[in-house]
């Protein structure tokens, strides 16, 4: 597979900021930021606690990174955001998860789900995100995919998701406990890039 050139943009806060493929020596700075962000998430969520679950999501990214690495993006794709020589975000898609294939009965399977959407703290609400995105609708535009999945058990990337994708095609109420819903969401890709006018 062509791999995917670096996009640059010279962007008010950003020293120059660019969105590209990762490379071997990113892996241990990715780690890093896996490890910030999903403690963050956690912290927020008020869920800090719940370290062994922790431990198991950040070893979860870690794995598909290592996966898209190896495969050089076939089995799983990354992209990531940096700042002058800070990695600052990074999502990436693959196939379904086992969680989403359970939760709809294999409705999804097949289907490319886009996840580990990571925007480190001290950049977030500063349009990284919305970035990170729009590459990875053209890649998977590229690649011709027709729609993603995408889920979430976190109140805060919930809300995100429902004002870009709106109602998500199922809720699973309670599912991590009690107030703790998992939803996840079924998109045309078409649709984002009209949307986000690309």
């Amino acid at each position: 597979m062509k791999s995917v050139g670096t996009r640059n943009w010279d962007w008010g806060d950003f020293t120059l900021l660019q969105i590209r493929r990762p490379k071997m020596d990113d892996m241990e700075e990715l780690h890093q930021l896996f490890r910030t962000v999903i403690t963050d998430t956690f912290a927020k969520e008020g869920i800090e606690d719940m370290l062994d679950d922790l431990s198991e999501e950040i070893e979860a990214k870690k794995k598909y990174l290592k996966s898209d690495l190896e495969s050089n993006g076939e089995n799983r794709f990354f992209l990531i955001a940096v700042d002058g020589d800070e990695i600052i975000g990074c999502i990436e898609y693959g196939p379904a998860s086992e969680l989403i294939n359970k939760c709809t009965n294999n409705a999804y399977k097949g289907l490319m789900e886009i996840g580990t959407v990571f925007v480190h703290p001290d950049y977030q609400r500063k349009g990284v995100g919305k970035l990170l995105l729009n590459e990875i609708y053209l890649s998977l535009e590229k690649k011709r995919f027709e729609e993603f999945c995408l889920d979430s058990g976190y109140s805060s990337s919930q809300k995100i998701w429902k004002k870009k994708f709106g109602e998500p095609a199922y809720v699973l109420k309670d599912y991590w406990g009690e107030g703790y819903d998992h939803m996840i969401w079924n998109v045309k890709v078409d649709d984002c890039i009209t949307q986000e006018n690309i």
